[in-house]
């Protein structure tokens, strides 16, 4: 058969597979080239809410140091109620990876280093979801979900793994790193070589050269800008950050140089493989900015930072592309929440989430065709180190947060609508808005497992990293 007749083809069954789907393409010639799209994650670590230049509050030493993750919102859609599911990195993954509330299988709080468990078991990853219905699967970079072969990414869904099973590590070579912190492929160490950020930008570009052919899901996760805070070296990358006064926030943006420069080299390479058309990319946060004290991370104009359930440490930066379904430049105002992502990728697919499976969020594929779309009226729960830590609720714009086992430990609410910064609480107010989000918490928790271990397991301080 002539090629361009099987193309026709097949652009045919892939439009009325999406028209299925209710998706609507901004051009009838845009088709995707493999059977399924392809799926790719850019997963950033620790970045400020403000710090990248497709978010309106950016800072003007800020606007231009990213311009190749702008170019994800500006081709596609900027979403500016976004979350994850916990304000520090492990719980954060566990609910993107399994689209589950991380509480109901007891992972509240950092893994600690080399604790002998992670991610239970019986928990299924998205990976081996996707991988089971055609995918090849891949992580690069961070895990964070356990450390015991039988917790790592290539017994958890992911046919190649190129990273480190620790939540950080240094960007430099190591004399003599130990096994969680040096980088391995699958199972076996690599040689102590470049700068980690740099390593993982190439790794995920080998990957999708070498899968060009065949629909692939690739998470990449990368350490930056999390710290420790040791920029690339050079006079190029020393010129880009110059003009930044504070010596934090100096070091910091220069790791988000390094982190946009990688993210452009991978959207690149997609380009140069006919990629670019046929896969969706999500670029996103795992939780909010450190305080200025530890990276000079900026998250105005929300109050906290990574370790609080203010907004400042759950609320993220997000921005999706799909040429041909989503409409570039849009600006999506509706919540979501990390434990969409997988739901998203399912039903995109052609595939359908089964019940029981019990995931316990929602498919974007409404937001993806008309950003004006409304998802269903839904609920979205925090909670921190167990039911003595800090818990927290969104209901529409009312968000109810109470710092249990502290000096503030009443229940302060706020109306995010008006006060994104949550800086009066209304809850005198309105005590019946107050009662009823506490019971929504109570039956809310009363589902949830007993943490396996706590943040401060073979430490003193409260966030592990």
């Amino acid at each position: 058969m002539p090629q361009q007749i099987k193309g026709l083809i097949m652009a045919s069954k892939y439009l009325v597979a999406f028209y299925l789907l209710g998706i609507s393409f901004i051009s009838p010639s845009n088709s995707l080239g493999n059977e399924k799209p392809n799926i790719l994650i850019l997963f950033a670590d620790d970045g400020g809410y403000a710090d990248f230049g497709f978010q309106p509050d950016v800072k003007p030493d800020m606007a231009k140091m990213t311009p190749h993750i702008d170019s994800i919102a500006a081709a596609g859609a900027r979403f500016t109620q976004a979350y994850v599911t916990a304000c520090v990195c492990s719980p954060s993954r566990a609910g993107l990876m399994t689209g589950r509330y991380q509480q109901r299988f007891g992972h509240d709080a950092n893994l600690p280093p080399l604790f002998p468990g992670g991610l239970p078991l019986f928990e299924t990853f998205g990976a081996e979801r996707l991988r089971q219905i055609g995918y090849h699967t891949c992580l690069i970079g961070k895990w964070h979900l356990g450390y015991p072969e039988e917790y790592q990414p290539n017994q958890r869904g992911f046919e190649y793994f190129y990273g480190l099973l620790q939540g950080s590590r240094s960007y430099y070579p190591y004399d003599d790193p130990t096994m969680d912190r040096v980088i391995l492929r699958n199972d076996i160490a690599t040689p102590e070589e470049g700068y980690i950020t740099d390593r993982l930008g190439d790794a995920a570009c080998e990957y999708i050269e070498s899968h060009k052919e065949e629909p692939f899901f690739l998470f990449v996760s990368f350490t930056a800008p999390h710290g420790p805070l040791e920029p690339r070296k050079g006079a190029a990358d020393e010129k880009r950050v110059s003009h930044i006064q504070n010596a934090h926030r100096r070091k910091y943006a220069a790791l988000i140089a390094a982190l946009d420069d990688n993210v452009g080299k991978i959207l690149s390479t997609l380009e140069k493989c006919g990629l670019e058309d046929d896969t969706l990319v999500i670029f996103t946060n795992d939780n909010g900015g450190p305080g200025p004290d530890k990276t000079g991370a900026n998250n105005f104009p929300l109050k906290g930072y990574k370790g609080h359930l203010d907004e400042g440490g759950i609320r993220v930066p997000w921005a999706m592309r799909f040429p041909g379904v989503i409409q570039p430049g849009s600006v999506v105002d509706q919540p979501v929440i990390t434990l969409d992502i997988l739901p998203t990728l399912i039903e995109l697919t052609g595939e359908s989430v089964d019940p029981a499976w019990k995931l316990d969020g929602l498919s974007l594929l409404p937001l993806l065709r008309d950003s004006n779309a409304k998802l269903s009226d839904r609920t979205l729960y925090w909670r921190r180190n167990g039911p003595d830590g800090p818990i927290a609720i969104r209901d529409q714009d009312w968000k109810l947060i109470i710092l249990r086992n502290s000096p503030h430990a009443t229940p302060q609410l706020y109306n995010l609508a008006t006060d994104v910064g949550e800086e009066n609480d209304v809850s005198s107010e309105y005590p019946e808005v107050v009662t009823r989000l506490l019971g929504k918490l109570k039956s809310w928790e009363s589902e949830l497992s007993v943490p396996l271990w706590h943040s401060n397991y073979g430490k003193t301080s409260q966030n592990s990293k």
